[in-house]
This record gives C-alpha cells, structure tokens and sequence, in this order.
C-alpha cells in the first residue's frame, strides 16, 4: 500500500523547522509534514519575491511569484506556476491588515477566502464567500496557527481541508498557507508576526 500524496491528505503542518539559538541556520524557510510529524516537501525562498515549494526528493511542486505595486500599502498578489510555467492558482490581499482575508483562486478559476475573525484571532476559515457578508457560509478548510518556540517566534500552521476539495486545490491552498506566512513574516524580516 503506498503512502498518500502530500496533496491528497486532508490535514498538513505547514511550520518553520525548528533550530538553535547558537547557529545560523541554513534549512528551508518552511517545512511541510503530516500531522505526525513525517515530512512531504519544503520550502525555500530564492529572494524576497520568490518561493519554491518542492517534495522533499527535490522534485519541484509550485513557484510562488509575489507582486506588490505600492510596497507594503498597497494590495499584495501572489501567484503559482507549476514546472510547465502554467499559473495554477493565486492569492490576493488587500487592506492595511493583510492577513485578515486572503482571496485564492484555484487553477479551475474557484474563489476562495481564508479570513480570520479578529486580528487576534489564530484561526483562518476557508469560505466560498464572505462570512461577514450574509449568512454564515459552509466551512471547506481551517488553518489553525501557533507558536512553537516563543524564545525565537517560530510559527506553525495546521491546514485542515474538506474531503471534497480536490488536489489541486488542495495544492493551492497549501500554497496559500505559505503567502500567508509570508505576510505575517517577510524573507529576512525578524519582526514579531502580525
């Protein structure tokens, strides 16, 4: 029986690896694994506008562009090319607190919104629309965030996704998860996440 592929799961950790105080550290930016702990694929970033999302064979799984045409005040769009340089999803945020709602749209042209409740809230809600705009909407997913080494600020997201998202969509949202973090923690930035 083979193991299931890293976008067929249901729930992945999505987290900065673990490292010492003392050394620099030369790993990925973020490590992707199951919920047991047994990693799938990480990420590195090659600049300050570009991610790579490969297996942990290497093998290359997304590129993650960033484009921002105002710097931080102006709305942030990220965009996925698989290996062929075919834009298979993106995800857009807009507003002064960026990270509150992220809209995505899968490689099938879904929308998607993972937005959180309050600006202190740890939690993210995948929506088909805008839980603030109507009645509640069907949840699809959860990301869940929490600190796992509070000496350094090393964050960690637990993606929780319904059956009934596909893996490509699936692909996408992990993909998101990796904006998301991205905005709370830019490439080099040591700041306290937003």
């Amino acid at each position: 029986m083979t193991e299931p592929g890293l976008f067929e799961l249901e729930a992945v950790v999505v987290g900065q690896p673990k490292r010492s105080q003392w050394r620099r550290y030369v790993g990925p930016a973020l490590a992707v694994s199951t919920v047991e702990g047994t990693p799938l694929a990480r990420v590195t970033h090659t600049d300050d506008t570009h991610s790579l999302l490969t297996k942990t064979s290497g093998e290359f799984i997304v590129r993650i562009k960033r484009r921002s045409r105002f710097g931080q005040f102006g709305p942030v769009r990220f965009h996925f090319t698989d290996a062929a340089d075919q834009e298979v999803g993106t995800a857009c945020a807009r507003g002064l607190v960026k990270t509150r709602q992220l809209g995505v749209q899968t490689e099938q042209g879904r929308q998607l919104l993972l937005t959180r409740r309050g600006h202190l809230s740890d939690e993210w809600r995948l929506t088909e629309s805008d839980p603030e705009g109507g009645p509640a909407p069907e949840i699809l997913g959860r990301v869940s965030v929490s600190t796992i080494d509070t000496w350094l600020g090393l964050q960690q997201y637990v993606v929780e996704t319904d059956p009934r998202l596909d893996v490509s969509e699936r692909r996408t949202i992990v993909a998101s998860v990796v904006c998301l973090h991205l905005l709370r923690r830019p490439p080099g930035d040591s700041a306290a996440p937003a």
